[in-house]
Protein backbone atom coordinates (compact mmCIF):
# COMPACT_ATOMS: atom_id res chain seq x y z
CA UNK A 1 0.00 0.00 0.00
CA UNK A 2 1.03 3.70 -0.98
CA UNK A 3 0.92 6.08 1.25
CA UNK A 4 2.26 9.20 -0.76
CA UNK A 5 -1.00 10.28 -1.86
CA UNK A 6 -2.61 10.27 1.43
CA UNK A 7 0.53 12.62 2.78
CA UNK A 8 0.48 14.84 -0.02
CA UNK A 9 -3.20 15.18 0.22
CA UNK A 10 -3.08 15.82 4.39
CA UNK A 11 -0.40 18.18 4.20
CA UNK A 12 -1.45 19.85 1.99
CA UNK A 13 -4.63 20.17 3.47
CA UNK A 14 -2.80 21.47 6.47
CA UNK A 15 -0.47 23.92 4.91
CA UNK A 16 -3.44 25.86 3.37
CA UNK A 17 -4.91 26.01 6.73
CA UNK A 18 -2.04 27.24 8.31
CA UNK A 19 -1.45 29.81 5.81
CA UNK A 20 -4.87 31.31 6.36
CA UNK A 21 -4.56 32.42 10.08
CA UNK A 22 -0.86 33.28 9.28
CA UNK A 23 -1.82 35.99 6.27
CA UNK A 24 -4.98 37.47 8.57
CA UNK A 25 -2.14 37.82 11.62
CA UNK A 26 0.84 39.28 9.20
CA UNK A 27 -1.61 41.30 7.95
CA UNK A 28 -3.05 42.22 11.78
CA UNK A 29 0.62 42.88 13.35
CA UNK A 30 2.35 44.35 9.76
CA UNK A 31 -0.29 45.45 7.36
CA UNK A 32 0.36 44.79 3.79
CA UNK A 33 4.02 45.89 3.24
CA UNK A 34 5.06 42.55 4.72
CA UNK A 35 4.14 40.83 1.52
CA UNK A 36 7.69 39.83 0.37
CA UNK A 37 8.24 37.93 3.37
CA UNK A 38 5.57 35.74 1.53
CA UNK A 39 7.55 36.18 -1.58
CA UNK A 40 10.86 35.50 -0.55
CA UNK A 41 9.34 32.06 0.87
CA UNK A 42 7.62 30.97 -1.84
CA UNK A 43 10.60 31.69 -4.33
CA UNK A 44 12.37 29.92 -2.13
CA UNK A 45 10.67 27.12 -1.32
CA UNK A 46 9.74 26.97 -5.09
CA UNK A 47 13.95 27.03 -5.47
CA UNK A 48 13.87 24.05 -3.07
CA UNK A 49 11.48 22.17 -4.77
CA UNK A 50 13.42 21.61 -7.42
CA UNK A 51 16.74 20.38 -5.91
CA UNK A 52 14.75 18.41 -3.85
CA UNK A 53 13.35 14.99 -4.61
CA UNK A 54 10.19 12.78 -4.31
CA UNK A 55 7.67 13.60 -1.58
CA UNK A 56 9.80 16.56 -0.16
CA UNK A 57 9.98 18.11 -3.80
CA UNK A 58 6.28 18.12 -3.61
CA UNK A 59 5.66 19.68 0.04
CA UNK A 60 7.78 22.28 -0.94
CA UNK A 61 6.29 23.16 -4.07
CA UNK A 62 2.87 23.16 -2.10
CA UNK A 63 3.92 25.37 0.71
CA UNK A 64 5.64 27.95 -1.97
CA UNK A 65 2.86 28.13 -4.03
CA UNK A 66 0.75 28.61 -0.93
CA UNK A 67 2.77 31.27 0.14
CA UNK A 68 2.29 33.04 -3.14
CA UNK A 69 -0.59 33.16 -3.06
CA UNK A 70 -0.69 34.50 0.72
CA UNK A 71 -0.05 37.67 -1.13
CA UNK A 72 -2.97 37.81 -3.03
CA UNK A 73 -4.94 36.68 0.18
CA UNK A 74 -2.99 39.55 1.94
CA UNK A 75 -4.34 42.31 -0.01
CA UNK A 76 -7.59 40.87 0.06
CA UNK A 77 -7.37 41.05 3.74
CA UNK A 78 -6.20 44.43 3.48
CA UNK A 79 -9.39 45.59 1.57
CA UNK A 80 -11.73 43.76 4.55
CA UNK A 81 -10.20 45.52 7.04
CA UNK A 82 -10.59 48.83 5.10
CA UNK A 83 -14.22 47.95 4.84
CA UNK A 84 -14.04 47.33 8.73
CA UNK A 85 -14.85 43.53 8.24
CA UNK A 86 -11.97 42.65 10.62
CA UNK A 87 -9.75 44.39 13.09
CA UNK A 88 -7.35 46.83 12.49
CA UNK A 89 -4.05 46.40 14.02
CA UNK A 90 -0.69 48.14 14.59
CA UNK A 91 0.51 47.20 11.50
CA UNK A 92 -1.55 49.91 9.83
CA UNK A 93 -0.53 53.23 8.79
CA UNK A 94 -3.85 55.24 9.69
CA UNK A 95 -5.67 54.20 12.72
CA UNK A 96 -9.13 54.97 12.66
Amino acid sequence: MDLTGIIIGGATFLTIGAFHPLVIKAEYYWGKRCWWSFLVLGLGCIAGSLLAGGVWSILLGVVGFSSLWGIHELLRQHNRVERGWFPQGPGHKTQK
